[in-house]
């Protein structure tokens, strides 16, 4: 192998990656089941731990199903108008039941409704063409990443909800962060979206991170055990740790390794990461970063703060995916090498 198998790409699947199996697998056979029981999953978690990837992976298995149509949206569009042109210029079938059976106009990529059909809305446009897929025994999956709160969305969501009750083959995947993903599930009249099932991105399993860099590197198990615990388990780690080795052509972790390594983290995740804390929430950090893990008690003697002071940017940091405060008065980051990234700040 002469081609670089790590990739520090977004969206793109590497030649080298660990796969998500479990929640790949569970989704699938969800969606292919004859019964449908659940027709919308969230995907989430923070920048980089491969919810693109897994996306992707998920919509190529599902194109190999030709009793599948795949569509991927932009939550910034306009969802219902952007569907149903997709699925127009797509889908054959469906492009000769409108021509015939719908007063809709398509201009390009566009769908614009007649002025003078005012009972062909879009949603009735929709609803109409997935009756007719169910009619030939076909499903629509829906696929939107980076999903974000919006009135499109919100519509969208709304609208699917009344699609779900009429017993129609359509099913949607979301992918968001934690905070979006949240704000979505916490809008009125979503509570749909709030109950449909949801997969957190959690870190990569250690062993098989070590077992992939020494096969691919040809490492010894002692630097192949280091490169895992350097990467914590974060998806972007472990493909900008074994990108740089690789690139290097290293059969240890240097100096200048570790350099690259920074830098990828700070420039495609953590200085992103960083604009969008509060100043509360980075004061802590300061002091958080200085011992890992760290009692509560600590920081609070550390940083001069009552804990209800603490309560809320806590909540932040965890849902972020910063912090982990599951073991009950201690706090640990999560995130590689962001002790050196603060400290870099300073």
């Amino acid at each position: 192998m002469n081609q670089n198998p790590y990739a520090i790409s977004f969206g793109r699947i590497p030649e080298q990656y660990i796969n998500r199996d479990s929640i790949i697998d569970d989704i699938i056979q969800t969606l292919n089941n004859k019964i449908i029981q659940e027709q919308a999953f969230k995907l989430t978690g923070i920048r980089g731990t491969g919810k693109t990837v897994t996306l992707t992976a998920i919509e190529r298995r599902i194109r190999e199903d030709t009793d599948w149509i795949v569509v991927g949206l932009k939550s910034t569009g306009n969802i219902t108008e952007d569907l149903v042109a997709s699925l127009y210029h797509s889908v054959p079938f469906i492009r000769q039941f409108i021509d015939r059976q719908l007063n809709i106009s398509i201009l390009g990529f566009d769908v614009s409704l007649t002025q003078k059909a005012p009972d062909a809305s879009m949603d009735y446009a929709l609803k109409s063409i997935l009756q007719e897929i169910k009619k030939q025994n076909k499903r629509v999956l829906v696929t939107i990443d980076e999903a974000h709160k919006t009135a499109s969305l919100i519509d969208f969501i709304q609208e699917f909800q009344i699609l779900i009750r009429e017993e129609l083959p359509v099913f949607i995947i979301a992918t968001g962060l934690y905070e979006d993903i949240e704000s979505l599930e916490n809008t009125d009249g979503l509570t749909f979206f709030l109950r449909a099932k949801k997969y957190e991105m959690t870190p990569l399993n250690r062993g098989l991170i070590r077992a992939s860099y020494k096969k691919t590197l040809g490492l010894t198990d002692e630097v192949s055990s280091e490169m895992a615990e350097i990467t914590n388990g974060y998806a972007f780690a472990y493909q900008a740790l074994g990108k740089y080795m690789w690139d290097l052509k290293a059969k240890e972790v240097t100096d200048e390794v570790l350099i690259y390594f920074d830098a990828a983290l700070s420039e495609s995740v953590y200085n992103k990461i960083w604009s969008e804390l509060t100043e509360r929430d980075r004061y802590f950090l300061h002091f958080i970063v200085k011992k890992n893990p760290m009692p509560a008690a600590e920081l609070l003697k550390l940083s001069g703060k009552r804990h209800n002071e603490w309560s809320e940017p806590r909540k932040r940091l965890k849902e972020k995916g910063i912090i982990d405060t599951t073991t009950r008065g201690m706090i640990s980051l999560c995130l590689p090498r962001f002790k050196e990234f603060v400290e870099n700040l300073e």
